[in-house]
């Protein structure tokens, strides 16, 4: 290893998904090695065997790797210390994960939901590099949002700031998995416009399917499609208003549909912005290495 290698902080980053675990360890801003594995189904505690393994891994291979970060989806306590629920994680419900990393691994661990994760590298490594604000947004099977604010985290209050799938938009409109009407997520994720298009056309169609028959033309589709994009935009466009970001930054499985998607999510935001700052908005260029990256990010931020 060389001298300067030497001297770059060196953190691992692990982003916990509902069907894999990817582990990384980032040196300065390269992220050096990166590893994939299923999540297991049989509860919280097989996962975090899992998690202890691969680090314990990474760090026999990077012994200056001490510094571990921890991005999970789902909203986490106000100390960061326990995961209150992760959709899509059999058994991850109240889970006591940095209590239960220690305990494996014998270190600090730091804990940070994912969308907030991925924000934290986007904001440093990625398409809002040299912005001192920024607000990074996935859309994907949900919506989530993470604040970067001269280079940090803003979880606000009580820790919730960035959760923009849950604000309503539309109320009396669909029911989201959170239980609230009209959300932004229930009405604009990739689960709602596949919903919605299956409903039109009567058979199961998929989002990216959705997403060819709109640029096809298709009336239905395309009307879904549309309605699912302008409400993401109008929800730009008032954060805009509100916290005046210099740059948004959006990522996603959804987002990977390309030109269509940014052009309608564009219009959208311009429509409702006018007379104010104008929106902002590039795609995310981490892809899905965003999640382990702002993990190993978050381990150095604490």
């Amino acid at each position: 290893m060389t001298t300067t290698s030497m001297t770059e902080p060196v953190s691992i980053g692990v982003d916990v998904g509902g069907t894999k675990i990817a582990c990384g360890v980032l040196r300065g801003d390269q992220l050096i090695e990166r590893h994939l594995q299923p999540t297991p189904e049989t509860g919280w505690e097989a996962v975090l065997d899992v998690i202890a393994a691969q680090v314990q891994g990474l760090q026999e291979r990077h012994p200056h790797a001490r510094l571990v970060g921890v991005g999970v989806p789902g909203p986490l306590n106000a100390d960061r210390t326990r995961v209150k629920f992760a959709p899509n994680i059999y058994g991850f419900t109240d889970v006591p994960l940095v209590d239960g990393l220690r305990e494996r691994l014998g270190q600090r661990i730091i804990l940070e939901n994912d969308a907030k994760a991925a924000a934290l590298a986007e904001a440093h490594l990625g398409a809002a590099r040299g912005t001192e604000s920024s607000i990074y947004v996935t859309v994907s099977t949900g919506i989530g949002a993470g604040l970067v604010l001269n280079g940090r985290i803003w979880r606000g209050r009580h820790g919730i700031a960035g959760e923009l799938g849950h604000v309503t938009v539309m109320p009396g409109g669909p029911v989201s998995g959170a239980g609230l009407d009209g959300a932004l997520e229930a009405v604009a994720s990739g689960t709602a416009i596949a919903r919605d298009a299956s409903y039109a056309l009567n058979r199961d169609v998929s989002t990216a399917e959705a997403f060819e028959l709109a640029e096809q033309g298709h009336p239905a589709a395309r009307r879904i499609v549309e309605q699912a994009l302008k409400h993401i935009g109008v929800a730009l466009a008032d954060l805009q208003k509100v916290i005046d970001p210099e740059v948004f930054v959006i990522g996603g499985g959804v987002a990977s549909v390309g030109d269509f998607f940014f052009r309608g999510i564009q219009k959208a935001a311009n429509e409702y912005s006018q007379g104010f700052a104008p929106v902002s908005i590039r795609r995310a260029q981490l892809g899905t290495d965003a999640g382990v990256i702002g993990a190993a990010l978050a381990a150095r931020h604490g």
